[in-house]
């Protein structure tokens, strides 16, 4: 821990505190999420670990390494000055649609990198998307405690997430493609964005998570009349929220869509994000040595010990 400096604490949360980080040498700032060590490294961890540490993307948080101290085990992460998404929203109520639009551009390219890559996230949500501090926020999607890989793992059937944010398939507790979960995620954080509340959310009963579940399975929800949202993405919107995964558009299809299409920016083109796909095949994807590093984070007894990222 000599490295880091601690600043102030920016957050907290079941996993423990995060800490935002000054490294001594460089002066970066970095935040750095501290968790408990115990006997045996927690299963969520593990996987935010492994899976986390091979994603290089714009519009994913950067995995730095993992630091090890007598009582705590570190996961030191690139910092965004931003804060959360959500609190932005909170801030403004709801977004125009074209603010609306270039958020979710973002968050869609993420993801399907995360895809891209054979990890599902599995819960995606406005407080697990970051911002920079640029004036033209760049959006970070962060915490894979929830995160599956295909290559790693076998396919999901545990009901994990965020209720307002759950897909149908989730709920029934059968096995379930992540994937598709995660494209019914993105199109929650897009309504949230354009109406400022939960699609699926009795506004005079929000804390029914009963309600909430049935209106999920039987896919209820509608724009509210004050709110002007275009027919393009009204059909975008009705074309994610399909309750049968199979029939929900994919990714692929959100990309291709009119109204993700209109005004995006240059380096969220297919042409700009293939370098980021192009590079995966050189950096370290989740394999034994990520299963390694993770585990030697779990066992090892050193107090200042660092795991780091390929």
């Amino acid at each position: 821990m000599e490295k880091y400096e601690p600043v102030r604490e920016i957050g907290s949360g079941n996993f423990g505190v995060a800490k935002l980080m000054r490294n001594r040498e460089t002066r970066e700032l970095v935040a750095m999420k501290f968790i408990e060590r115990g006997y045996r490294i927690d299963e969520n961890v593990f996987r935010e670990i492994v899976n986390h540490r091979s994603l290089r993307h714009p519009n994913i948080i950067r995995f730095k390494e993992v630091v090890l101290t007598p009582t705590h085990l570190g996961i030191v992460m690139e910092y965004a000055a931003g804060g959360e998404l959500f609190e932005r929203i909170c801030d403004a109520g709801r977004f125009h649609e074209d603010e609306a639009r270039y958020f979710f551009q973002q968050l869609v390219c993420g993801v399907s990198f995360c895809h891209a890559m054979q990890i599902c996230h599995r819960d995606l949500k406005l407080e697990n998307t970051l911002l920079d501090g640029s004036p033209a926020p760049r959006l970070k999607i962060c915490d894979f405690g929830y995160s599956k890989s295909s290559v790693l793992h076998s396919r999901p059937k545990s009901t994990v997430g965020t209720p307002a944010y759950i897909a149908p398939e989730v709920l029934s507790r059968r096995e379930y493609d992540g994937k598709h979960a995660d494209v019914w995620s993105c199109g929650v954080t897009l309504y949230v964005m354009l109406v400022g509340g939960y699609p699926f959310e009795d506004t005079k009963d929000p804390k029914n998570f009963r309600k909430t579940i049935a209106r999920i399975m039987s896919v209820q929800y509608k724009i509210p009349e004050y709110v002007h949202v275009s027919q393009t993405c009204r059909h975008l919107l009705s074309r994610i929220f399909v309750a049968d995964p199979r029939k929900r558009i994919t990714m692929a299809e959100i990309k291709a869509h009119p109204w993700f299409l209109k005004n995006l920016p240059r380096e969220l083109k297919e042409e700009a994000q293939q370098a980021y796909y192009n590079r995966r095949h050189v950096d370290v994807a989740p394999s034994s040595n990520g299963s390694a590093g993770a585990s030697a984070a779990a066992s090892s007894n050193g107090g200042g010990a660092a795991v780091p990222a390929p």
